[in-house]
């Protein structure tokens, strides 16, 4: 994975973790033991299924470029359907709060896509990659 990438990765999923870890005091405090645990569930859902969605796009931009803007939209479609599912699934467990575990959830997701936008607002990404093999030619007069 290129400089850029990790700088994008870290840049998204550091805050949040740090969303996740306040979540998961919060969910402790309010839920005991159980919303902690849900709290912390739900953040690495979000982290590991946005993280494994910025790699694929990344690599389809340099390996399909013609498709990034229509795999970044299914992408994103798919990860919040599969967060859904993935919530449904988990609706009525008993190993941790589920309350809990859905509103860190959304708010990790939240973060997530904010934080990842940013990170791409900011980051210095070469629209054209230069040549480096070839001389630039002169263009100026000599007198």
């Amino acid at each position: 994975m290129p400089s850029n990438d990790v700088r994008i990765l870290a840049q998204a999923a550091v805050p949040t973790a740090a969303v996740g870890a306040v979540a998961a005091v919060v969910s402790g405090v309010v839920a005991g033991g159980k919303g902690a645990i849900g709290a912390g569930v739900a953040t690495l859902v979000v982290i590991l299924f946005m993280g494994i969605g910025l790699y694929v796009l990344q690599r389809t931009a340099k390996s399909l470029p013609h498709l990034f803007q229509a795999m970044g939209l299914m992408l994103y479609a798919a990860q919040i359907l599969l967060l859904f599912i993935f919530l449904a699934a988990f609706k009525n467990t008993t190993l941790f709060h589920p309350k809990a575990f859905a509103l860190t959830l959304v708010a990790g997701t939240l973060t997530w896509i904010a934080a990842q936008t940013r990170a791409h607002m900011k980051s210095k990404i070469l629209y054209v990659e230069p040549d480096s093999g070839s001389k630039p030619e002169k263009t100026g007069h000599s007198s």
